[in-house]
């Protein structure tokens, strides 16, 4: 269900309520398919019984339909894949967070200068002590990479070495040969708390003419190995874009620095498309 916390003014949101929201802003019939979720947004008193939304979500319905900035996190981990993100608008920042098994997120009003700080909140960065490994940079291909994931079904019964000894040799019969990759890359596979990408997107420019930027990046959180940066293949991935031989570089990194790939994601002034000058 619907609901609004007045305590810490957040909402908690399906696609389907966002859906019915944007029909009856655009005046439009809701599709029957959608009648449970405007029924919903009712009971919840979010919408009177004429479709008329409740004031409380203006701030973030004008955030949604006029996004200036976009911010996607794409989390997997033990219970599958989660959306989370932030939407910059023009006055209002909000957050939204997904939570495993439900289908609604939290949308949670954010001041700008927490932007950075509910990102990394997002993908649970932490300063925690880490171990040391056998090479703090990985280069192989996806090839070998999937030819390791592949093994991971199969390792319930395996103590955490043997699990590992298995994945070892599945990246070695894959091509991976060199030592200290080959059992780094095999602890990483075993011991990934989650893995995720996050992606801005904006109305900027290329040399002058108005178009849409997007940059991103991905990092691995294998917990006591530490934080791996994804740096290829480089974010955004476009559908169809990498394959087997597409080569995969990760490399070590730390609480700090992810902190600032987060900074350094979001656009600066002089990235957006300026407004044209009034006729």
């Amino acid at each position: 269900m619907p609901s609004y916390d007045s305590t810490r003014g957040r909402f908690r949101l399906a696609e389907s309520h966002l859906a019915v929201i944007g029909h009856r802003i655009a005046g439009e019939e809701v599709p029957s398919e959608l009648d449970e979720a405007d029924r919903e947004l009712r009971d919840a008193g979010l919408m009177d019984e004429a479709g008329n939304l409740d004031i409380l979500l203006s701030p973030l319905v004008s955030t949604l339909r006029a996004p200036t900035v976009v911010l996607h996190v794409e989390a997997l981990g033990e219970h599958g894949t989660l959306h989370h993100g932030v939407t910059i608008g023009d006055g209002y920042v909000y957050s939204h967070e997904s939570w495993p098994g439900s289908d609604e997120s939290e949308y949670v009003r954010l001041e700008p200068n927490m932007l950075v700080w509910a990102l990394a909140r997002m993908v649970n960065l932490q300063g925690e002590e880490t171990v040391q490994v056998a090479t703090p940079v990985i280069e192989t291909t996806m090839a070998v990479l999937n030819a390791g994931l592949s093994t991971l079904d199969s390792l319930r019964n395996l103590t955490a070495e043997e699990g590992v000894n298995r994945i070892g040799e599945a990246l070695k019969d894959a091509g991976l040969t060199q030592k200290s990759q080959l059992s780094t890359l095999a602890k990483l596979i075993a011991g990934m708390r989650a893995s995720w990408r996050m992606t801005a997107a904006w109305r900027g420019h290329d040399e002058g003419t108005p178009a849409m930027q997007v940059r991103g990046f991905a990092v691995w959180d294998c917990g006591p190995l530490g934080y791996w940066h994804r740096e290829l293949p480089a974010e955004p991935i476009l559908p169809g874009q990498v394959d087997g031989t597409t080569p995969l570089k990760l490399v070590r990194t730390d609480a700090k620095e992810v902190w600032q790939l987060i900074s350094d994601l979001l656009p600066a002034k002089e990235e957006f498309a300026t407004a044209p000058p009034p006729r």
